[in-house]
């Protein structure tokens, strides 16, 4: 009798303590949901776009090949402004025994010098050459066995020097031009990749989307087969239907049930994709918001094909390798050619055992020299090497003429895209409203009983898919609308030119 009160007893605490436990543990999983719909990081396509600019190894390596560029140039332009330069030797000293056959008797010589060169040299751009202005000043200490003499002086050499090759291409004007084209080319490089960026990254918002949108609309089928399954399991109970419809309702229910696990996998997997493309951490959790309600864009074809011609970076890609091209014709061309140099100079030298009076009594310098390069007989190299590069350019000018006729073709092909997809919208959208109908008006007659579960499982199933219809026409509008844009450079959704 004890026993069996004191469990009585104990019984409602132990109920109480589950209630408890229950109530904590509905509440703490109220505080998760709640904490992870807040941490739920919701995207819009342009924000999309941004984090994967900011984050896309490729878009990284492609900016500093910019910057390395643009700093190539930047030297290459230095290079041509004034060069100063001083040459500092404190010390040079020797000693040498040597015969000397004019007084037939060896002798011993000792050499000290010192000296420093400042020079100041400019490039000269136009003609490919340079000024210089030097000056040389040195201190010497010599002494000679023969004649027992020590002889200690300063000298100092001013000088103007000009130096100009003749008959020849200009090599300092033709490297800063191909840096120049580098840059340009550099940057093209860096548009193309932030436009085939957006396309990647767009492609794959929408597919995230598709697939949030399907998962949806699996989910809304999913609620229609429970309804459907509840009305034939009453029926059934009711002797108003055979068990056989009860069967087939809950393989229904089973079958919608599954595909919802199957869009949610799709889903996931691309969220995974998705994250993956903007390098965002795979565990944070993202979701998609767009706007893909059906606007009608105008789109002039005739403009479209201008701003392409006029605007697109591969037409101007395709430029650059014709005038690097012939670059190299003019590199192979001067491989044998007939050129000369001039070298022109004018001084004062002096010397004194004073430095003061260096220029004391001073020497005029002077100096002329012409040279030339004369080639005899090449066995036919510089012709051969010239063809060659002659066929490299011909087929630079074709490769710009085929890109030019794949940039209108790909134009036309995307306003042909356009104009199906607003008609299948408009087709998709009417099916809808259809499909709704029908299944509306079925569903009042399986619930008379006028209709199978199997029926009303194929108008259900119907109208799942002409929303993913509708939903998918209504994305491919907004893809191809976007490739539209990157093949002509012009944003016809916004009516502007991506390029000023």
């Amino acid at each position: 009798m004890n026993g069996k009160s004191e469990i009585r007893m104990d019984h409602p605490v132990r109920a109480c303590s589950r209630r408890l436990m229950m109530l904590l543990t509905v509440g703490i999983s109220v505080v998760l949901n709640v904490t992870e719909v807040r941490s739920q990081q919701v995207l819009t396509l342009e924000e999309s776009i941004k984090i994967a600019r900011n984050s896309s190894p490729d878009i990284r390596k492609s900016v500093l090949n910019l910057l390395s560029n643009r700093k190539s140039l930047d030297a290459q332009r230095a290079s041509l402004k004034s060069r100063f330069s001083l040459d500092v030797t404190p010390i040079d000293f020797n000693r040498t025994r040597i015969f000397n056959d004019l007084i037939s008797q060896w002798n011993t010589n000792e050499d000290y010098n010192s000296f420093a060169n400042l020079s100041i040299t400019q490039p000269i751009a136009k003609t490919d050459g340079t000024i210089s202005l030097i000056n040389r000043l040195g201190y010497r200490d010599n002494f000679s066995e023969f004649q027992d003499v020590r002889t200690k002086t300063y000298s100092n050499n001013l000088y103007l020097q000009l130096d100009q090759p003749i008959f020849t291409y200009n090599r300092n004007k033709l490297q800063l031009r191909e840096l120049e084209l580098n840059l340009e080319n550099a940057q093209i490089n860096n548009a193309l990749q932030l436009l085939d960026l957006e396309r990647n990254v767009t492609q794959s918002f929408y597919t995230f989307y598709q697939s949030q949108n399907d998962l949806e609309i699996s989910i809304d089928e999913y609620e229609n087969q429970k309804i459907s399954y509840e009305i034939t399991k009453n029926k059934v109970d009711a002797d108003l239907l055979a068990k056989e419809e009860l069967y087939q309702a809950e393989l229904n229910l089973a079958t919608s049930k599954s595909t919802v696990q199957n869009n949610q996998v799709t889903l996931d997997n691309a969220a995974d994709d998705f994250k993956l493309l903007l390098g965002v951490d795979l565990t944070e959790e993202v979701t998609v918001e767009v706007d893909v309600q059906f606007v009608t864009r105008e789109v002039d074809l005739n403009q479209a094909i201008q701003f392409g011609l006029e605007n697109r970076m591969e037409l101007r890609e395709r430029a650059i390798a014709i005038e690097r091209s012939q670059f190299e014709l003019i590199r192979t061309n001067a491989l044998n050619e007939f050129k000369g140099a001039v070298s022109l100079s004018l001084g004062i030298f002096g010397d004194n055992e004073q430095v003061a009076e260096v220029y004391q009594s001073p020497t005029v310098n002077p100096r002329v020299a012409l040279s030339f390069t004369i080639p005899l007989w090449d066995w036919g190299e510089n012709k051969a090497r010239m063809e060659a590069s002659n066929a490299n350019l011909e087929i630079s000018k074709i490769d710009l003429e085929n890109q030019k006729n794949d940039i209108i073709i790909g134009i036309r092909k995307a306003y042909r895209n356009l104009q199906n997809l607003e008609n299948q919208i408009e087709i998709a959208r009417q099916n809808v409203k259809n499909a709704e109908l029908t299944y509306e008006i079925n569903l009042e007659r399986y619930k008379n009983g006028d209709l199978t579960s199997i029926d009303l499982n194929m108008f259900q199933s119907q109208l799942s898919e002409k929303k993913s219809t509708l939903a998918s026409a209504l994305i491919n509008y907004k893809i191809e609308l976007l490739n539209l844009k990157i093949l002509s450079l012009y944003d016809f959704e916004n009516q502007k030119p991506l390029i000023p």
